[in-house]
């Protein structure tokens, strides 16, 4: 490392104001900061002095996504053996193709078999994104002459996670660099948007191309035409259709993700694990995730009186809401999001406890649309600097009124 880091600061001056390279400091800022520790230090009582920057925190939060990330590769792997036992075909992509080199087979109940299959879906998936959010903010870096943020970090992993396994490459890379540029960058980059930049990109493939990211065979990766006695949609997708599917199921198999479903959305069991990681390191807000919490049931309870023939998502308990969709990892890893979100502690509790009205609301009355969640929070992402801006006014008021 001492090596390397004389490497390093011999070529710092081509890179600095007035090098050879000065317009590309950004990239030598990149690896330099990436490597080693920042040799500027704070000196003056001015500055807060905190452990915790912001490599740091998109660090712990990539930890909390782990076993999110796990249960991705064991659940799409799964998903398409269970198809294939129950009759269904592979679907003609080359990563089954590349899984029967390894000899496991396609049996549902091998872990290791499930997760190698499952794993060779997710990680094209996560490279196309990582090398697009890395060109992007390069480029912006570059472009706008500021070092390069570490922000994307926890985008990347996160993007991988709200998708389909089947979803192709290029839509990938195009609803990246969507999320990155119009989420993120035309706002000032890192720390200055107001949209969630993952939940952006989902939501313009879920609108551009719904085809490639709904639907029954993107779910599980194999082709069950002609097969009457299984079918690939989500478990939310067929409760909107029949209220009596969800009978036929088990609701521990929803806990832990055993489910149709986008790759790291279906376990509320590996978000509960990233939730506790979340909340013990205070990065994520429990006032959030309560807020959720208390809205869901709040709202699902009062749909669940009024109830309805016609409409069997009106009858859809908290229970179930809780562990069908991306309700749980919205929940934990993306209405928490610190920046996009609202600041003060009272406001996050309302603006949870809106988010859990609106994605039950969004479910039980828009049957075309059974998932909710996306929509919920990048709604409420909209309205959070309104709810911290009363939450502070209201603290004025009520200081002015003790101290008058």
């Amino acid at each position: 490392m001492k090596k390397l880091r004389e490497i390093l600061d011999k070529q710092a001056p081509l890179f600095e104001k007035g090098g050879k390279f000065e317009k590309f400091h950004a990239i030598y800022e990149l690896h330099d900061t990436g490597l080693f520790t920042p040799g500027e230090v704070t000196k003056t009582a001015a500055h807060v002095r905190d452990g915790l920057d912001l490599k740091r925190m998109m660090i712990t939060v990539a930890v909390g996504l782990v076993p999110c990330i796990l249960m991705a590769l064991y659940n799409t792997g799964y998903q398409i053996h269970h198809a294939i036992a129950e009759g269904a075909k592979p679907l003609d992509v080359w990563q089954t193709s590349v899984y029967g080199l390894f000899g496991f087979g396609y049996d549902p109940d091998s872990v290791l078999a499930c997760g190698v299959h499952g794993l060779l879906y997710w990680l094209p998936v996560f490279v196309a994104t990582m090398l697009t959010g890395f060109v992007v903010e390069v480029t912006t870096a570059v472009l706008r002459k500021h070092e390069v943020n570490e922000g994307f970090l926890v985008t990347g992993f996160l993007i991988p996670l709200t998708l389909p396994a089947t979803i192709p490459l290029w839509q990938v890379v195009l609803g990246t660099a969507f999320g990155i540029v119009f989420a993120k960058e035309v706002f000032g980059g890192t720390g200055m948007n107001f949209l969630n930049p993952a939940l952006t990109a989902r939501a313009f493939l879920f609108f551009a191309y719904p085809g490639q990211i709904s639907g029954d065979q993107v779910w599980v990766a194999a082709d069950f035409a002609g097969i009457d006695s299984y079918s690939g949609a989500t478990w939310l997708a067929q409760a909107a259709v029949d209220g009596g599917a969800l009978s036929q199921v088990s609701w521990f198999d929803a806990f832990i993700g055993r489910v149709p479903g986008s790759m790291g959305e279906t376990s509320t069991a590996a978000c509960i694990l990233g939730a506790l990681l979340l909340i013990a390191t205070r990065i994520g807000s429990w006032r959030t995730m309560l807020g959720i919490i208390m809205g869901t049931f709040t709202m699902a309870t009062l749909l669940n009186m009024v109830g309805s023939e016609t409409n069997p998502m009106l009858a859809l308990s908290f229970k179930w809401h809780v562990v069908l969709g991306g309700w749980a990892f919205g929940t934990v890893f993306m209405a928490t999001d610190p920046v996009s979100s609202a600041f003060t502690n009272v406001g996050k509790l309302y603006y949870g406890f809106f988010i859990g009205i609106l994605v039950v609301l969004v479910r039980a009355v828009n049957p075309a649309y059974p998932e909710g969640m996306m929509l919920a929070i990048l709604f409420m992402n909209m309205f959070a600097p309104l709810i911290d801006h009363y939450v502070v006014r209201a603290n004025i008021k009520r200081r002015e009124a003790r101290y008058a």
